[in-house]
């Protein structure tokens, strides 16, 4: 077979690559925002008594975490595969793509929470299984309209830890090349949100709100724990897509990694 022969196979396998892992990306990025909104305890839900971590002399603070760090993992993942196999070019395209989105999807939901409801849809929905009194229109909105400041502070934190990442994981490829995937991969992400937790709660509830900075620097230190440990720990899952992938492109692999490590000064 020659090599002309295999070159649609071969580009078809990438596009499909792509495909998939920007479908990925942009899905978990979306729902990030959208379940955002609720904070929970993580001590809660391991079953374990509160950490009491006490930060830059503040009073104890608990792992109360946003809904949405359950699943940036995943886009942390998706981010350097991505960056792996289609350079900075790739991830940079991408992320402005899903800002976009994002974009998009708040202000679809502003204007749906704007629309009068339905009588019949307030009167079937006007108590909860409780019996309590419920006014569903009013939870629909409270649940998915966030703040001005919310929005803005996750949106440029999400571009600037995306953008920060696909810099630094390219940096580090120049110094390993294609060693060390678990260095580049959890020594970007660990550089990209640190940048990430400070700047979406600094906007969203300083610049916006009325938090003082020491708060911001507290929280913002926890959630940037609790994202630390979710790197280390998801290093494996990076090396097992990785066989995954190289499997499915075959010799072809390493060429692509080849034109992706170019590719990273774009």
């Amino acid at each position: 077979m020659t090599k002309t022969s295999t070159l649609p196979s071969l580009e078809s396998k990438k596009s499909r690559l792509l495909l998939v892992l920007s479908g990925i990306f942009i899905v978990n990025a979306l729902l990030a925002e959208i379940i955002g909104v609720k904070i929970f305890s993580l001590e809660a839900l391991l079953g374990t008594t509160g950490a009491g971590l006490r930060v830059f002399g503040s009073d104890p603070l608990d792992f109360n975490l946003t809904a949405g760090v359950i699943i940036w993992p995943v886009v942390f993942v998706t981010t350097d595969i991505i960056n792996e196999y289609f350079g900075r070019k790739g991830v940079v395209r991408i992320s402005w793509l899903t800002s976009a989105l994002i974009l998009y999807a708040f202000l679809v939901i502003t204007l749906v929470t704007k629309l009068p409801p339905a009588a019949f849809w307030l009167d079937l929905n006007s108590q909860d299984a409780a019996g309590n009194p419920l006014n569903i229109d009013l939870a629909f909105t409270a649940i998915f309209r966030q703040g001005l400041g919310i929005i803005a502070g996750s949106l440029t934190a999400f571009l600037f830890g995306q953008l920060i990442d696909a810099t630094v994981f390219g940096w580090l490829r120049g110094l390993t090349g294609e060693r060390y995937i678990w260095l580049r991969a959890t020594g970007s992400t660990l550089v990209s949100q640190l940048i990430d937790s400070f700047v979406v709660l600094w906007i969203a509830f300083h610049v916006f709100g009325n938090w003082p900075m020491s708060l911001v620097i507290q929280v913002a230190t926890i959630n940037y724990v609790y994202k630390l440990c979710a790197a280390i720990v998801l290093t494996p899952v990076l090396y097992v897509a990785h066989g995954i992938i190289d499997r499915y492109l075959g010799k072809a692999a390493l060429e692509i990694e080849s034109e992706a490590a170019s590719d990273q000064g774009l």
